[in-house]
């Protein structure tokens, strides 16, 4: 059956990683099947909207049996396109963009940071991690065309000029951990991770919603 990926509800596309992970860990313990329940437990989602993400991709499992572990990583690697790899730029080597820089993503991902902008003349052609350093009014010239995934770890100040020259450079894709909300064309899309707010959210919660 063929699935029409456009059809995925946006929530249950974000999930879907989160899923793949614990099954690459369920399959790398030798473990064959996992219950819904199983499942919920583990990622921390009920079982009900795991059976409902599931149920869009068809007969992913049977009842009373749950589900096939092998054949449920397969398919979501599949869906994922995880035997693919995903080249990744990195705009802002600070502290934050220093980090992802070396860890560069788990060598079981599909991404990787292929290059880095930054804009200190004391950073540039150096390499961070194996990525060379390159300055950022060089991107749309040494961009790879193929590139179309970046990470923005920058000043908000200059947050929506950057965003402005990655879409000029082709890019289609940010994740952005600066707090601004960036204004780009609606065939981009933005992923905001504003760690601050995450932070404030995580100690509203422990104080108001104890248990």
């Amino acid at each position: 059956m063929k699935i029409d990926q456009t059809k995925i509800p946006q929530a249950t596309a974000k999930r879907l990683p989160l899923y793949y992970r614990f099954l690459e860990n369920l399959s790398a313990s030798g473990k064959q099947r996992v219950s819904s329940t199983e499942l919920s437990e583990a990622v921390k989602v009920d079982s009900a909207t795991i059976r409902r993400d599931f149920s869009y991709f068809g007969a992913l499992g049977k009842k009373g049996y749950g589900y096939n572990v092998n054949y449920l990583l397969s398919f979501f690697r599949k869906t994922l396109d995880q035997d693919e790899l995903t080249k990744v730029i990195l705009v802002g080597v600070g502290n934050l963009g220093t980090a992802f820089l070396h860890y560069n993503f788990s060598k079981n991902n599909n991404t990787r940071i292929v290059m880095a902008f930054d804009v200190d003349d004391d950073k540039i052609g150096k390499e961070v991690g194996g990525v060379t350093i390159h300055h950022l009014k060089d991107l749309e010239k040494v961009v790879d065309p193929e590139v179309t995934v970046a990470i923005m770890t920058v000043p908000q100040v200059a947050a929506q000029k950057i965003a402005d020259q990655l879409v000029e450079a082709g890019i289609k894709g940010i994740l952005n951990f600066t707090p601004a909300r960036l204004d780009v064309p609606d065939e981009v899309r933005v992923h905001h991770i504003d760690l601050s707010v995450e932070l404030q959210a995580l100690v509203y919660f422990l104080k108001h919603y104890p248990g």
